[in-house]
């Protein structure tokens, strides 16, 4: 078990959320709907989903799910990118698309330069360039 397939983000308002990534960020997919019961967006790699949140926890557990709260969750999700400019124009189009500006684009004690955003449901997306970061033929990271 060496790999992840899919991040899935359980959200409060499909119809807002699949308007801020797809619409507003530019995430791709085939889905036409505004409220659709499940959304995949077409990423190179890993896959990335949206579904309801309650029925994200429902479906964890129909007895005893999960509890929904707003609370930091201890995860990250990331953004990385080939040019270090790259950072401010990601934040620039996070923050047209009614993402909170959580941290403004730095340099970073590890060489980089990184900023973060939390999108509408408060999931927090680090944009980071680093000076020895390598990219395949399909812009994933290479580590």
């Amino acid at each position: 078990m060496n790999k992840i397939t899919c991040i899935c983000l359980g959200v409060r308002d499909m119809e807002k959320a699949l308007y801020f990534y797809r619409d507003k960020l530019g995430f791709q997919t085939e889905e036409k709907d505004n409220n659709p019961g499940v959304v995949f967006f077409n990423t190179p790699g890993t896959k990335f989903e949206l579904y309801p949140l309650g029925l994200l926890a429902e479906d964890i557990s129909k007895e005893a799910p999960p509890a929904i709260s707003s609370g930091f969750g201890g995860i990250t999700l990331a953004y990385n990118v080939e040019h270090k400019e790259d950072v401010n124009k990601v934040i620039e189009l996070a923050r047209n698309a009614g993402a909170k500006i959580v941290k403004e684009p730095q340099e970073v004690f590890w060489g980089g330069y990184h900023a973060y955003f939390s999108d509408l449901d408060g999931y927090y997306w680090e944009v980071a360039w680093g000076p020895d970061f390598k990219f395949d033929t399909n812009g994933m990271l290479v580590l």
